[in-house]
């Protein structure tokens, strides 16, 4: 088991740059032939697996560089940048987006602790920050080979894909991100849940208050604890995931004002202030220069 052979299973069914489906609930192949500087995204929790080239991640300042040395796990959704700077055709980006599924992760996690494993507690510079990078062993490379290997068959696939995504899933809380993951999908994590509430709802009026009294926290304990799994106070972190959303959106080919609406905004110029703020255009002249970009590529 090998990532090279990850690498040749990739590459042989990645016709194009982009996403490519493997008929796997949640598993999908990429690949990128040119570089693509860090433009908005959101993060859903998610285990990303480079094997060749390397990809960047930008958390709240924070910069994630990561390569085949190592895999990006990020448990709960994340507004981020995201990019490829390095990507060519004489060298291209080939790597694995896989999906976490909530339930799936809590399950196991719980499994795990009624086995016996407990979890550890994380030391402090592991708990703040809402992406982690993790050393590739030898249980992910199998799993995640294993997997892959499926899709040379239908029937494989469609017999044998669900208790090999497990298997991987097993490698990802076993792994060096393992106790960040079960943190993330335990059954008590009340940050974890908020975020995914808030992650479902960015159409509607989201409170701090409202957050903290589904979390059962008052508002300056749910503060401080959000700010040390994510990085950001609550607030900060419903505008950038609204901002990346939106951004996203008009990339996409959305107009400017439905997107903000789409994503919680009342105020036109409140949504352009904001976006000007954090992007430095205006949502126009962003679209126009990632369309442009798209264009050019």
């Amino acid at each position: 088991m090998s990532q090279e052979a990850i690498k040749h299973l990739i590459a042989a069914r990645t016709e194009r740059d982009g996403l490519t489906e493997t008929g796997i609930d949640g598993v999908r192949l990429f690949r990128a032939t040119c570089e693509i500087p860090c433009v908005p995204a959101v993060y859903e929790p998610c285990v990303v697996a480079i094997v060749s080239g390397a990809k960047e991640a930008v958390l709240d300042g924070q910069r994630y560089l990561y390569d085949k040395r190592q895999y990006l796990c990020c448990p709960m959704s994340m507004p981020v940048k995201a990019g490829t700077p390095m990507a060519s055709p004489e060298r291209p980006l080939y790597g694995v987006l896989i999906a976490l599924d909530q339930r799936r992760m809590t399950e196991m996690s719980m499994e795990m602790e009624a086995a016996g494993e407990l979890l550890s507690p994380m030391k402090g510079d592991m708990r703040a920050q809402g992406i982690r990078l993790a050393a590739w062993d030898a249980a992910f490379t199998e799993a995640l080979q294993r997997l892959l290997e499926l899709g040379r068959s239908q029937t494989d696939t469609a017999v044998l894909g669900e208790p090999r995504l497990r298997e991987l899933y097993y490698a990802i809380l076993k792994g060096e991100a393992g106790v960040f993951a079960r943190q993330a999908f335990g059954a008590g994590n009340a940050i974890a849940r908020s975020i995914a509430h808030v992650s479902s709802h960015l159409d509607s009026p989201i409170s701090i208050d409202d957050m903290a009294t589904r979390a059962g926290m008052s508002r300056a304990v749910f503060h401080r604890k959000f700010k040390q799994v994510t990085t950001m106070a609550p607030i900060q972190f419903v505008k950038s995931m609204r901002l990346s959303n939106a951004a996203m959106k008009i990339a996409s080919g959305v107009a400017v004002n439905e997107a903000a609406m789409d994503v919680g905004y009342v105020s036109p110029s409140q949504f352009s202030r904001e976006f000007k703020r954090m992007y430095g255009q205006s949502p126009r002249q962003w679209g126009d220069a990632q369309q442009s970009h798209l264009g050019a590529s």
